[in-house]
């Protein structure tokens, strides 16, 4: 028999299919090259992952292959190994795992390589002394970077951020000249500390010295940085990633949300002289694909992305840093459910390379594995500089008079704020103007017809919308059940607050800050320029506002309605609830300014709540670690939650219920292993699908490992998984 090709697809279907070569060079088909293939009516392009002797299926079943698309492997051999080891872990279509790990444009059939423009010095340049433009700094930049890597491509003077003028004056004085051609890998070779840096780094504090003494290069080990707001990670980041470029390597960052990577863009920029590119879904995808390139050939030797660039292909990495390890963003909530984090974990192990996850409000689970000494704790008590820990106080809104939103002592605290001439931040966790529209009269409620949740009234433009499934409806103009024509918005949003603020502070401007009014790609960079200004304003915004942001003027912070995570029915609630208090009040005092923090909350004297102010984060963390070990609950406890939908509650009900039986007759209860359902999704009505889960414990990981892997072959064998949508989410991060 001829070659067996052994090919990844991205269908639904748990397995790898087979092709014959056919009339292919034998020295094109290497494991990682993209190959176009038939499968039933329609051509696919898929990942050629094995080459073998024998196949499993007869001869005449066989079809071959119509192209191999790449003249070499796209994905190397750790990249296929990784998406190996999440297909397998997450027990995911392998085909669907491989073309995630692609760029867009990639997972098309393209085999024409891309062009760029490629610009060098003439031999007339090569003439000039290092100092010879010093007279025009834009044109001795360009002649200065020439000079340390030999040529650049349009995308890397993007990325330096060169004058066009100033190139074309040198390309008119026949000193630099440009040439078409493919992108290539440029030799790694190791950076001279003074040509690479464009700063001088800061003078570190005896702290940070200490944590970055700690890190240990060219073999692995996963660093959990702890670090209080303000209190200089980014800096030790910094560090770290001095130390491998000047080794010739790689740096990957990972942060939670597109609005970081600008600001944590710019700020490497202000560091280094190399390439730098980003990876993330607000970058068009020809930008995007050719970033991915440029990472791929190793000519880009920093790159920032979303959780998605944990799959990027760096042949010369050296160092992975993930910027606020807790965040939930990390973890993709639909189709492959990976983490982010312990993909990287997991690649960082493999290279022999080490890991540096930072955070102020770690994760349980990292925390767990601090304590356990599995990964290495550095922690940073202290903030960077002059900078102090802001003043956190409570404010008890059963004693408080209030405007429905804010408490009288908030609004007196924001009026002395901004006479000062200082920033302030109003933090709220729910967009639009009102979570609810209710008749009083007859106690009718604006529910969505098509999720079991409340229909938010938005006032801009005026119409209600439902943030889980997209439905929009306008607003009556009366009761739709009793005719009363009075309608009132009940509970607070971001719209509401901003038009109170607004009222009450008519010559201040009041900026919201959430999914609606930052839309634009370049908005969340914009935010940030204008706030550098410092000019006095208030900010409303949601978690957006949470993540990582610098803000040097904000000195007060208001949380309001801080309750709702010490009742929340998903067991992850408090935890959330701490860590979104921490990273909220370290946006509050980050400059020379001193800082204070309101808490408004209904119960002010809350053992959790007490616990986190009086002691901090890591005591509250502590305390949470203790009470899951008893509840048998993650991380002391590995978990896996399989979902159900249907337009039939019973339907997804009745599948449940059997791979309930499948599981109990592949593992009985015990003290070691438990089921718990099915129940009701905490919304069991989403889109016009009832929403069911069960959920399945084990005190041991591998345990659980080994009975999803007969559980699913047998689940795929239940008549009823044809007639409805199921999941596994393994580690599950949202049990809403």
């Amino acid at each position: 028999m001829s070659t067996i090709l052994i090919v990844a697809l991205p269908t639904p279907l748990r397995r790898l299919f087979e092709y014959l070569a056919g009339q292919q060079d034998p020295s094109s088909l290497q494991p990682g090259v993209r190959v176009e293939v038939p499968f039933g009516n329609q051509t696919l392009v898929g990942v050629l992952v094995d080459v073998a002797d024998t196949s499993t299926l007869p001869a005449d079943k066989l079809r071959p292959i119509h192209a191999v698309l790449d003249s070499a492997p796209i994905l190397p051999p750790d990249i296929l190994a990784l998406c190996r080891w999440a297909a397998d872990y997450y027990q995911h279509p392998p085909g669907e795992v491989y073309h995630a790990a692609l760029p867009t444009q990639l997972r098309k059939t393209e085999t024409a390589p891309p062009q760029t423009t490629f610009w060098r010095h003439t031999t007339k340049g090569k003439g000039l002394p290092e100092q010879a433009l010093k007279r025009s700094p834009k044109q001795q930049q360009i002649h200065q970077l020439l000079l340390q890597h030999g040529r650049l491509s349009d995308a890397d003077l993007k990325l330096f951020d060169v004058s066009r003028a100033a190139l074309r004056a040198l390309a008119d004085k026949e000193l630099i000249c440009g040439e078409r051609g493919e992108p290539d890998q440029q030799p790694a070779a190791p950076l001279n500390a003074e040509l690479m840096l464009a700063e001088t780094p800061q003078q570190l504090n005896a702290e940070q010295q200490t944590a970055v003494d700690r890190i240990r290069y060219h073999h692995y080990q996963t660093y959990l940085l702890e670090g209080a707001t303000g209190s200089g990670k980014t800096e030790i980041y910094l560090h770290a990633i001095a130390r491998s470029l000047q080794a010739g390597k790689q740096v990957l960052m990972l942060v939670p949300e597109i609005g970081l990577a600008p600001q944590t863009l710019n700020r490497f920029r202000n560091r280094f002289r190399v390439p730098i590119v980003q990876l993330h879904s607000h970058i068009a995808d020809g930008e995007r694909a050719n970033n991915w390139r440029a990472a791929a050939n190793g000519s880009a030797r920093i790159v920032i992305g979303t959780r998605l660039a944990v799959f990027t292909p760096l042949p010369d990495l050296g160092l992975i840093i993930l910027d606020e390890e807790h965040d939930l963003s990390f973890k993709q909530q639909e189709g492959l459910r990976y983490s982010a984090r312990d993909l990287a974990v997991m690649r960082a192990y493999k290279a022999d390379i080490p890991l540096l996850l930072g955070s102020a409000t770690p994760s349980l689970e990292s925390l767990q594995n601090a304590l356990a000494g599995r990964y290495e704790h550095l922690i940073l008590t202290k903030r960077a500089g002059s900078a102090r820990p802001p003043r956190m106080e409570t404010v008890d809104m059963r004693k408080e008079g209030s405007n429905g939103v804010l408490s009288a002592r908030a609004m007196e605290t924001i009026r002395q704020t901004l006479a000062r001439g200082e920033q302030v931040l109003v933090f709220i966790n729910r967009r639009g103007f009102a979570p609810s529209l209710l008749c009083r009269h007859c106690g009718w409620v604006a529910n969505c017809t098509a999720c079991s949740a409340r229909l938010t009234l938005h006032s801009q433009p005026c119409h209600l919308h439902c943030h889980h499934c997209d439905l929009q409806r306008p607003v009556p103009g009366k009761c739709p059940s009793c005719n009363y024509p009075e309608l009132n918005a009940l509970g607070q949003g971001t719209e509401r607050c901003e038009a109170i603020l607004q009222q009450q502070f008519p010559q201040t401007q009041v900026l919201r800050v959430d999914q609606d009014s930052m839309r634009r790609k370049s908005a969340m960079a914009d935010l940030g320029r204008q706030l550098e200004q410092g000019e006095p304003c208030i900010l409303v915004g949601t978690q957006m506002l949470a993540k990582g942001h610098h803000f040097p003027k904000v000195t007060l912070a208001v949380l309001l309605d801080i309750d709702q995570g010490l009742f929340s029915g998903d067991f992850r609630g408090p935890e959330r609830m701490g860590q979104q208090l921490i990273q909220v009040a370290g946006r509050a005092g980050r400059g020379d300014l001193p800082g204070t923090v309101l808490l408004q909350t209904y119960q002010p004297d809350h053992p959790l709540l007490q616990l986190l102010l009086r002691e901090g984060y890591h005591a509250f963390a502590r305390s949470l670690l203790q009470e899951r070990m008893l509840a048998r609950l993650p991380p002391h406890w590995a978990m896996v939650v399989i979902r159900a939908e249907s337009k039939r509650a019973e339907n997804a009900v009745d599948f449940l219920k059997e791979v309930l039986q499948i599981g109990r007759d592949l593992r009985r209860p015990s003290p070691e292993h438990a089921y718990l359902g099915p129940l009701p999704a905490l919304m069991e009505k989403r889109n016009h699908r009832y929403r069911f889960q069960l959920q399945i414990s084990n005190a041991r990981r591998a345990e659980l490992q080994s009975l999803l892997k007969n559980l699913v072959e047998r689940i795929e064998t239940i008549p009823l998984a044809q007639r409805v949508r199921w999941n596994l989410d393994i580690d599950p991060q949202d049990m809403s």
